[in-house]
């Protein structure tokens, strides 16, 4: 099967998550800066939600990119990592309407982790769907970066129990890891075309 459909119909839902994320950030009626001082829980969670999902369609689009083909089975471990993808505005919001307090906090880690295991298996399904496709096997290698963000979301979930930042900061900290962009595809592309 092509992948045109799937990489444009994940880019479509990824533009409309950012869109309702953003529509979480309701416009004040007064007219100084003090009206924006209590948006700003809100305008947090938005900045590191709206990384988040960059880094997820940046990563997508780079696997795609390595991807000749997909399957039914990628087909569905796509919507998979979509659907948790999409509860990020609603974990999102919350967090930020709610001061992040505890449970929001702890909420938001586990989409943020359950988008992490999405996009594993995601990855798993592709790269067993192009077997005789080692660059892309290659490529994902070991992903590090990718265990190492499933054990930080874990922790920052429980840390939301100890004092909610330090969960958040967790979080923050996850995607200050993946906004170094990672060139592991790229890199294996550009040595197969040379």
């Amino acid at each position: 099967m092509g992948k045109n459909r799937l990489e444009a119909f994940s880019d479509g839902v990824i533009a409309i998550i950012i869109t309702i994320m953003v529509l979480e950030l309701k416009v004040p009626h007064a007219t100084d800066l003090q009206a924006l001082a209590p948006l700003w829980p809100v305008f947090v969670s938005y900045v590191l939600s709206f990384i988040y999902v960059g880094i997820y369609w940046n990563n997508h689009h780079h696997l795609m990119h390595a991807a000749h083909s997909i399957s039914g089975r990628v087909l569905w471990a796509n919507l998979h990592l979509l659907f948790w993808l999409s509860l990020i505005p609603f974990v999102s919001g919350w967090m930020g309407e709610n001061h992040f307090a505890t449970l929001p906090v702890a909420a938001y880690g586990f989409v943020l982790f359950m988008c992490a295991v999405a996009y594993a298996v995601l990855v798993r399904s592709l790269t067993s769907h192009h077997q005789e496709n080692t660059m892309l096997a290659e490529a994902i290698g070991s992903d590090r970066k990718g265990n190492l963000s499933l054990v930080l979301y874990l922790s920052g979930i429980a840390l939301s129990f100890v004092h909610p930042w330090i969960g958040f900061a967790v979080y923050a900290a996850t995607a200050a890891i993946w906004l170094v962009p990672d060139t592991r595809i790229e890199s294996r592309l550009g040595q197969e075309h040379h």
